[in-house]
Formats: structure tokens, sequence, C-alpha cells
């Protein structure tokens, strides 16, 4: 479902830039302009972000960004949300198969399930599933649905993955997760404490909230405002042993999940990448190559 939403708003964006270019095509200028203007608006949008996030993380404990951290994150938001939201999840989401073949995977090596955040599906991951796949991991990513359901509705979707990993691994997986993912990957663990997960990494999940959440009309949306009562609850079930098996990765210039420190989480290894935004933080070099070693090594 969210492939076509997004393969809709991608070719609509993609006809209306054609259809204005065509009719100026006679004054260039605006023809061009124009045609930029619908193509990178959401660059705008970005920059509207990362301003009310540097305003709301003024009082958060955790460092405030440089100027040149925040002009860098929003440069890496920028390339990077074309190529998630307009090209990897509309169109190409099921180009890496998950992997449970275990003629093909390494003897003794954990298997894992990629778990996306919100707006998001299987196809976020595509980075991370050839990266595993090389590695002989077993691994699978999953759709979260409905797209604006709760996200306890997520917690079957959850075992469903982990069973099959588990199944061809025989043992239990690492679950790592962006985003709304990280909340999901609680969830699960809250309503279904008999099944047994290695380690849960998150990143950039709201643990506490997210200032952008008091604007959401979506059941997971409102889940994710700051303190919410959803929250609050999770928290309460989460012992001290549980969360010392959660490193959370998380970001000074995160530009969805503000103020920062509601990315972190008591007890867990959590570890600050300073200047990344939210997506581009999913792929940065730091995260993705520290989270494959611990997997690795687990």
């Amino acid at each position: 479902m969210l492939a076509r939403i997004q393969q809709f708003i991608t070719l609509t964006l993609a006809l209306l830039a054609a259809g204005w270019f065509t009719g100026f095509v006679d004054r260039p200028w605006l023809a061009w302009g124009g045609g930029l203007l619908i193509v990178t608006g959401y660059a705008g949008v970005l920059a509207l972000e990362f301003a009310v996030s540097r305003w709301v993380n003024a009082n958060d404990p955790v460092p405030a960004p440089s100027g040149r951290q925040l002009l860098r994150a929003w440069v890496g938001e920028v390339l990077m949300a074309p190529r998630v939201f307009c090209w990897r999840q509309p169109f190409r989401a099921q180009v890496v198969p998950d992997l449970l073949d275990p003629g093909a995977c390494t003897e003794g090596a954990c298997g894992v399930v990629l778990i996306h955040g919100f707006f998001c599906n299987r196809g976020f991951w595509t980075p991370w599933l050839k990266a595993l796949r090389a590695r002989g991991h077993a691994c699978v990513a999953v759709n979260l649905e409905p797209v604006f359901g709760s996200i306890d509705d997520y917690v079957p979707i959850i075992e469903d993955a982990v069973s099959r990993v588990s199944q061809a691994t025989g043992r239990a997986p690492v679950l790592v997760c962006h985003s709304m993912g990280g909340l999901a990957a609680r969830a699960f663990v809250r309503a279904k404490p008999q099944v047994p997960v290695l380690h849960v990494i998150t990143i950039g999940t709201p643990h506490h909230g997210t200032w952008l959440g008091r604007f959401s009309r979506a059941s997971n949306g409102r889940q994710m405002r700051l303190n919410s009562e959803w929250l609050e609850a999770l928290a309460r079930a989460d012992p001290e042993d549980r969360r010392a098996r959660f490193t959370c990765w998380y970001s000074n210039c995160d530009n969805i999940v503000f103020p920062a420190s509601s990315a972190a989480l008591a007890g867990a290894d959590n570890r600050l990448v300073p200047g990344v935004a939210h997506v581009d933080l999913a792929f940065h070099g730091e995260v993705m190559g520290a989270s494959l070693a611990k997997i690795s090594a687990l």
C-alpha cells in the first residue's frame, strides 16, 4: 500500500514539474525555476524542520549542534530523502529479497529482523539487506501495516519475522530498527516476553516521543507525542535487564525526533552521532559499520 502511495506522489510531482516546464517553455527562467521549485520544494520543508529542531533543542542536555553541523545535516538529508522516498520504497521495495536459506547463511551467524519507521516500507533497508546478505546473515525486512495504525498492531508482523529468522538460524535474532520501528520492537518485546531476542539496535527512535508528534492525527503518530500515555506505559513495562540489551543511536541534528535526548534510553548503550539527520542516520558509515560489527560479534 505504502509503495503505491509514494509512487503516486513521486509521479504526480514529476508530471506537475513537466507540465509547468512545458507551459512556460517560451520563458526559460520561469520554466526552469518553477519546475525546480516543484521537484525540490521538500528541501525548504526540511530546512524548516531543522530550524524548529534547533529551537526545541535549546534546553536539551545533548550538546547543541554548530551551524556547520546543521548545514551538513540538511545537505545530507536533501540528498538522501529522494533516494529513499522516491526510489527505493516506491519502486524498489522488493529488489533485495529476504535471506532465509540456511545453506546460504554463514554457520553460527545470528539472524536479523529489520523494522522500518513511520511512512516507510522494507525498501528503506536496501543497503542493509545487501550488507547482511554479503556477510551471510539470515535476514527479514518487514512491512508494517496498516501504515497509520496503532504501533501495537505491528506485534504479529514482527513475531512472524522473528519466528522465521529463528527457524533459519536455530537461535534468537537481532532486531535493527529505525525511528518508529524501535517502538514497534519494544511493543513486541513487551507483548511477547517469551520469544527470545538477542539484541535490539534502534536508530533515531523517539523513545520518549517527538515534538512533531503533536501535529499527527494518525494512531501511531499520536502514540509518538512527547511523553504520551502510550510511551509511559511502554516505559513502565521495561525492566533494567531488558534495556541493557539495547543499543540506541541518536543525533543532535535529527530533524524528526527532537528534543535529541528523546532518542536515548536509560540503561541502554546510547551512542551520539553529531551532525547527521534522521533518515541519513540509518545509513551513516559509523552507524552501519559499528552495528554490523556488533551483529557479527554476537
